[in-house]
């Protein structure tokens, strides 16, 4: 490959704010690392690469960038598929012969829909990038190993993010993994130490593993093993991670990774309510959870949660119920997010409520956040309505939570670090003012007060194109429905969304021989 041209890639994670606004969170985690790792995949000396994260820059509109590249790479959210054929179409019609690649789980909900405006729909890992560039571009583009490039994450500073494991071994009804069926997977513990040691000094190291736990014992305290000797030699000053619930079932888990150290948990709580868990398969979530996390903090580590507020399935007063009992125990911290349950395309929980008829008429794919009623909900949806406008900055529940502030301060003064109970204010303050306490750096603006209802919720501002584009890309600027009026499949992705459907079992009769 002497002498071969350089290339231009430009990598975007895309992405939409549940505020809808078009902010630049620079401080909100965790922070994505996809850019980071497809930047992995191209051949530094063959490539010339930028990268741009929505989430902590904002929308990218600025045509000299967008008409730079040869090759744009998108990855981002579900929700944010309107956002990749915006930035699609702007590319396009400032470089007709860009190559349009797209990956991620957007890509395998609606791998038909996706190759409308996409080049190439990456059904695999991030790892498939290399392929895809080898066979476009040639082998000699492709780089010999995959190192993600954590010089081009401008936005990662002081929290360093690794990845040592991908997907689940449990199957939640309201998870996208579910809806994917991926077998859980450890990566070699030396894939790990080069992260570490390509990423430099952090002062915490955050794994974005969906379970760092997962379900091979010895591979975890591998990992484990791993994240201490980088703390000891002070590549790190404390890292932390997700787990499942079954992780605090044996004691001695908390004291392993307190002694390798470990500073902070997040576990997926939630709802205290065990019906509620057992519902949606959380089959992991069996355990008191509020002794679940009093035994954490005890250890000494930070516990971080959020908690899912089903209206579909639970009346308001329950959830209220649920919501004094959190505000009232301060042997447990305050969830760092409130989010309503995400009818997710092709898992258990996005067929129940559509087959019930429940998932409200023309829901568009970017609402599906956590923030915006998708389903019907059990009480009046004027209620609903109010319920969830309130809880964006814990109206009627402040004070509250300032006192339960104050006392969850007092119990754990000695037994957690002056760092663990400055994340323990902002948690509080995230649940609060959510915007505010990722200390935004562009605010942006919306078209219009909120409804908090997918049928009616106005569009971001970025709708309207930034600058002029193409009249063969105008459409990309419309917002794609998920259900139509009818409340049935829009048509739009009706083929990709009934691919997705679990196969339904046959009764006995049918499953009987023909009799001639």
């Amino acid at each position: 490959m002497t002498g071969a041209p350089r290339k231009r890639a430009l990598i975007v994670n895309c992405y939409v704010d549940e505020t809808r606004r078009g902010v630049a969170r620079s401080f909100k985690i965790p922070q994505t690392l996809g850019p980071v790792f497809l930047a992995g995949g191209l051949a530094p000396d063959r490539w010339d690469i930028r990268v741009h994260n929505e989430l902590s820059d904002g929308p990218l509109e600025n045509p000299d960038v967008l008409g730079w590249p040869d090759l744009l790479v998108l990855t981002g959210l579900i929700s944010s598929l309107d956002r990749m054929r915006q930035v699609t179409a702007y590319a396009r019609t400032l470089n007709p012969r860009v190559l349009v690649v797209g990956g991620g789980h957007l890509a395998r909900a609606f791998p038909r829909f996706c190759a409308t405006f996409m080049d190439v729909v990456c059904q695999g890992d991030v790892e498939e990038i290399r392929d895809v560039v080898a066979g476009h571009f040639g082998a000699g583009y492709a780089s010999e190993a995959m190192i993600p490039r954590f010089d081009l994450g401008h936005w990662i500073g002081p929290v360093g993010h690794v990845e040592s494991s991908r997907y689940c071994n449990f199957k939640c009804d309201f998870c996208i993994l579910t809806a994917e069926g991926r077998k859980y997977q450890v990566d070699p513990v030396d894939h790990l130490d080069r992260q570490f040691a390509a990423q430099g000094r952090k002062r915490i190291a955050l794994f974005i593993d969906n379970n760092f736990y997962g379900s091979d014992r010895a591979a975890f305290r591998e990992r484990v093993a791993c994240a201490g000797r980088r703390w000891r030699d002070g590549t790190i000053g404390n890292w932390s991670a997700l787990v499942t619930a079954d992780f605090f079932r044996d004691p001695a888990n908390l004291a392993l990774v307190k002694q390798e150290g470990c500073i902070a948990l997040f576990s997926g709580v939630e709802s205290f309510d065990p019906d509620w868990n057992a519902r949606v398969n959380k089959k992991q979530n069996t355990d008191d959870g509020a002794e679940l996390i009093a035994r954490c903090l005890d250890a000494g580590i930070m516990f971080l949660y959020g908690v899912i507020l089903d209206l579909a399935n639970r009346p308001i007063a329950d959830i209220r119920r649920e919501l004094e009992f959190i505000l009232s125990c301060d042997r447990i911290t305050l969830p760092g997010f409130l989010s309503l349950p995400i009818p997710l395309p092709g898992t258990p929980y996005f067929w129940e409520v559509f087959d019930s008829g429940r998932l409200l008429p023309s829901t568009k794919v970017r609402d599906l956040d956590s923030t915006t009623i998708c389903v019907e909900p059990l009480d009046p949806l004027d209620e609903a309505v109010r319920f969830v406008r309130d809880l964006q900055t814990l109206r009627g529940y402040r004070g509250k939570a300032i006192r339960h502030g104050l006392r969850f301060h007092a119990r754990y003064a000695r037994r957690l670090s002056p760092l663990q109970h400055l994340v323990a204010a902002t948690n509080s303050f995230l649940a609060a003012a959510p915007l505010a306490a990722t200390l935004p750096k562009r605010l942006g603006s919306r078209a219009a007060p909120r409804t908090f209802v997918s049928t009616t919720e106005p569009l971001d501002a970025f709708y309207q194109p930034a600058f002029r584009v193409d009249a063969k890309w105008a459409h990309h600027f419309q917002p794609v429905l998920l259900t139509d009026e009818a409340r049935g499949l829009s048509a739009e992705l009706a083929d990709d969304l009934e691919a997705s459907r679990p196969a339904r079992k046959r009764s006995r009769a049918e499953s009987l021989p023909a009799v001639a």
